[in-house]
């Protein structure tokens, strides 16, 4: 007789990992309100419990999703650049990947929108905001200064510049989404002629 195969125990991470992922899942296919903990815990195929054990509460969850998804988000656009060639050339790249990522990562874009729309502190004012973007100001602050030593971005603020870019690319996300008529390259590419031109000398 072989001996019962013992069931493999999943590590911390990898737990919470499945949860985050089937958080996205449902928020992005059912909205906002529709994504209780017991569905969650469904499409995770573990119990409510557990989801409870990893995760004070559902606020909580959902603002672990929205600073881990936003992440995935930045990865994913700074994945496809190659940020060695002029800084020039990376904005245009960069500009186009975002664009992109309504098609490349639609259940993460979708999910984020609604939790950052609905998650609200009890007064009920965003409990998510400008400052889950401080680590990508800093990247984008990194790059520009990099252009300004290069001498291929004029002087400009750094901060000033990284707030406006990021905020460019955030009202583009959201036309696209209501426009999804619009061609999206040529949105792209039009947004990143004018950013180019706002900062090269």
């Amino acid at each position: 007789m072989t001996a019962p195969r013992r069931r493999r125990r999943l590590s911390e991470d990898v737990r919470r990992a499945q949860i985050i992922d089937a958080t996205v899942a449902v928020v992005a296919e059912l909205g906002y309100e529709g994504a209780s903990l017991a569905r969650i815990a469904e499409r995770a195929e573990v119990s409510k419990g557990l989801v409870s054990h990893y995760f004070a509460d559902r606020d909580r969850l959902m603002e672990t999703v929205a600073r881990t998804t936003l992440v995935t988000l930045r990865q994913a656009v700074a994945g496809t650049l190659a940020l060695d060639a002029p800084v020039p050339d990376v904005i245009r790249a960069a500009v186009h990947s975002a664009a992109r990522l309504s098609a490349t990562h639609q259940a993460e874009m979708e999910a984020l929108r609604q939790i950052t729309t609905n998650l609200r502190e009890a007064d009920g004012s965003p409990r998510l905001g400008l400052a889950e973007y401080e680590e990508t100001y800093l990247g984008q602050e990194a790059l520009f200064r990099r252009g300004q030593e290069e001498g291929s971005i004029r002087d400009l603020d750094t901060r000033v510049m990284a707030v406006t870019y990021q905020g460019a690319v955030d009202t583009m996300l959201s036309y696209l989404r209501e426009h999804p008529e619009t061609d999206v390259e040529r949105y792209a590419d039009a947004l990143a002629d004018l950013l180019v031109a706002a900062v090269t000398p």
